[in-house]
């Protein structure tokens, strides 16, 4: 595991992605990395920590990945930001018990693409648009109603797709829109990404999980002068910040900071 500083105490959203690398034992193999994000009172974006995986990671490898978060001084997490991975959303719960587990709405749309002809792309994305920017739960039940009596015939692993993750998708709907937007923005974390990616193609694989570790620590970082991968987040933060303040009020506050 590589790791920057642990950051302040509270994050309002934390995010947490995986990036494949190829790692040679015995046989080239991809493996996953994760990374955890989180965005600070202040709108920065902090790189918690890198750790490997063998893709079959449950409640207990989460469990321990999220403790010695926490341990490092990350108190409370408002929003956790997730892409259906398993034991996660149990763990973040676990760790921080006040915390709303929220599936990666993006990564939900691209999910739903990778089931459906190319030639439909566009359209279905413009029948998915109703559901995710949806008034309420209610509202987007509905739409959702409509998406799957037009594609759930010829593409019923879309509909099953969306079902599965519906708990875990609707907590986006409750907020306000600033909210929305920063839990959807995926910019800061795509930049990581293609640092890493950058990284990873100049070197085609690695000899050991803990050389592909040390690969991607050093883009971390190469991505600032600090070491610690600090970006702003949003140009737009205050009016997100505002939001935060007034939804999650006991514990959005200055002395977080």
């Amino acid at each position: 595991m590589a790791q920057s500083a642990a950051g302040p105490g509270v994050y309002p959203v934390l995010f947490v992605d995986a990036i494949n690398v190829k790692v040679r034992d015995g046989q080239v193999t991809n493996r996953p990395v994760y990374v955890a994000i989180g965005v600070t009172v202040n709108g920065e974006r902090d790189i918690l920590g890198l750790w490997a995986g063998d893709g079959g990671e449950g409640a207990k490898f989460w469990l321990a990945v999220l403790t010695e978060i926490k341990n490092r001084g990350v108190k409370d997490v408002c929003i956790a930001v997730c892409d259906g991975l398993t034991g996660l959303p149990d763990a973040i719960t676990t760790v921080w018990d006040r915390a709303i587990v929220q599936t990666c709405v993006i990564h939900l749309i691209r999910n739903t693409f990778r089931y459906a002809s190319r030639k439909y792309w566009d359209e279905m994305a413009r029948d998915l648009r109703p559901v995710y920017t949806a008034a309420s739960e209610a509202a987007a039940k509905e739409r959702f109603v409509e998406f799957s009596g037009k594609w759930g015939t010829q593409y019923p692993a879309i509909v099953r797709l969306w079902e599965n993750a519906w708990s875990e998708f609707v907590p986006f709907l409750d907020y306000d829109v600033e909210i929305r937007r920063v839990i959807c923005s995926t910019n800061a974390i795509e930049s990581v990404n293609a640092c890493y990616r950058r990284a990873i193609r100049a070197r085609g694989h690695f000899p050991t999980e803990q050389a592909a570790l040390k690969c991607l620590y050093l883009a971390t970082r190469s991505l600032d002068p600090t070491g610690k991968g600090k970006a702003r987040w949003a140009m737009r933060w205050k009016p997100a910040l505002n939001a935060f303040a007034i939804t999650f009020e006991d514990r959005i506050t200055p002395s977080a900071t």
